[in-house]
Formats: structure tokens, sequence, C-alpha cells
């Protein structure tokens, strides 16, 4: 590939990219994404002094120090949407180089884990558990517009998903990617493991029901009752499977972490979100803190 175009990557005036207003030195090779813009300043304020502090629009960015370990802290803002813009600008921040506009030579490799809230679909997942989601499975459609490699045990699981929920018909095409082992390893005593489902928006696509009918009311039963082998969907949210696809196909490890904090089967929504966020974000700092 040439030279990119200044519409296709596009430099703000002091040099950086332009949504997350960033330049390449400011990022870390270890990134928490967050959803919430201000649960920046709760991870961040975890570290032991903080270099960078930017903002523009949902997204905020910390770059500091954990430690000896250097991490960045960045907000997505909700959905699929937003994670198309962060996944593509932090592969650029590393591997295109913003003078020439070309593509760098040797690929940096970035780390990016996922803390976020999430949904039980399990009855046996209660509210205040954490779960490390092993796939993504896409309800969303974004992966469909770029060029998917699925392996053959996401291809088995894929098709089965298909078979057993019919959810194709009039929704999208779903996608699955799968963590990266290298992350996923580290995240076992305390957590949950399955695939997350992602939804492309939080009231119809995810079964909640206020004024408007839905044209599949059975969603959550189909959801929960889906198997394959070892696999059974635990969860779902807004963002994983966008994280877990393009994370793949730009050649970087990621990993999604959520706090549960409705479970939608014996409807309940927990009173200690906050508190629970706080220990997971302490728990993986932690652990980030030794890789």
């Amino acid at each position: 590939m040439g030279t990119i175009q200044e519409s296709e990557l596009i430099i703000n005036e002091r040099g950086a990219i332009y949504h997350l207003d960033l330049l390449p030195e400011e990022l870390a090779s270890t990134i928490i994404t967050v959803g919430d813009p201000d649960r920046v300043s709760k991870v961040s304020s975890q570290f032991d002094r903080i270099e960078v502090k930017r903002q523009h629009r949902e997204f905020v960015t910390h770059t500091g120090y954990a430690g000896n370990k250097r991490l960045s802290v960045v907000s997505t803002g909700i959905g699929p949407d937003n994670i198309d813009i962060v996944l593509n600008e932090l592969d650029a921040l590393v591997n295109i180089d913003f003078k020439t506009r070309t593509i760098k030579h040797d690929h940096t490799v970035l780390n990016i884990v996922r803390i976020g809230t999430s949904g039980s679909l399990q009855a046996s997942i209660p509210v205040d558990s954490w779960v490390a989601s092993t796939h993504g499975l896409g309800i969303d459609n974004l992966l469909n517009f770029y060029r998917i490699e699925e392996n053959e045990e996401e291809r088995q699981v894929l098709q089965s998903f298909i078979t057993q929920t019919q959810l194709s018909h009039r929704i999208s095409q779903p996608y699955i990617s799968s963590a990266a082992p290298s992350l996923l390893k580290h995240f076992v005593t305390n957590f949950q493991h399955g695939i997350t489902v992602t939804c492309p928006g939080f009231y119809g696509p995810q079964g909640r029901v206020l004024r408007l009918g839905l044209s599949h009311p059975d969603l959550i039963d189909r959801l929960t009752n889906f198997s394959f082998g070892q696999h059974r969907i635990t969860n779902f949210e807004m963002e994983t499977a966008a994280i877990y696809g393009l994370g793949k196909l730009l050649g970087h490890h990621c990993l999604s972490l959520s706090s549960i904090v409705a479970n939608r089967i014996d409807r309940t929504f927990s009173g200690n979100a906050a508190a629970n966020m706080d220990k997971l974000i302490t728990t993986t700092i932690d652990i980030l803190k030794g890789l």
C-alpha cells in the first residue's frame, strides 16, 4: 500500500490522530479500554504517576505508570461503532508513520484489555461476579465490513450458533473472534469464562421492552440455551466482539473483562456495582503490572 490520503487518515493541527487526539509517543503498548469517560480517572488514580492526559469528545486518555509498567487507559464510549474508531486509531498510532503516511515495515503488537459492565445470561453467574470472555460473538454487523478470518473452532461455534438460534434472520450475519490466549491465561482466579455476545444497542437488541415490541421476544432464551461442546454464552454487552474481531485482524492481543451488574435470568441488578468495578480495576492493574 502506498501513501494514505488525508481523507482516510485524519491528523489534526498538533500532529495527533483525529478522534483520540493522541501522538504516537503518548500511547503505551498495554492499554485498558473503558466505555465510560469518567472511569478513566478511576483507573488512572491507581497509577503511581500520570504522564499524559488528553480528551476529545468522549475519548479520554491517561497514560502513566503503575509500578514499572507503562499503561494507557482510553475511554471508548458505548457501542461497536466507537470501537471501530478506537481500535483503528490505536493501531494507526503504532503501525503507521504519520510523517510519510505509510504503513511501517515492523508491526507493533498492543495488549488491549477492556474493563466494562455486562448483563449475565446464566442463572449461575450472579451480579457482582466477573467474566473473562473466551470469545466475542457479534450480532452487530461491524466486522462484516471487513475481511473476517475465522479459525476452524470459531467457524464451528458460529455455525452452531446460527443453527440453534436462527438469529441471522432479519438481524445480521453473526461473527465470532477469540480472546488472546496470552492474556486470558492470567485471568482465571475469580473469573468465569465463556462467550460474550455483543449487541448493537441496549434496549431492543438486548431483549428489553419499554414501549416497542420486539422482532425476537425470545432473544434471551435463545442466547441462554445455546451450547456447543464446552462453550456457552455467559453474558452480553456492546463492545467485546468488535474489539476481538478488529484486534485479531490488526494483529493485537485483546481481552474483555466484565463486571456483572445485571442478571437477565433472575432479573436482579447489583446494589454494589461501583465497588465491584473498583475491585476489578485493581485486580486487572495488579495482573498487568506483572506481564
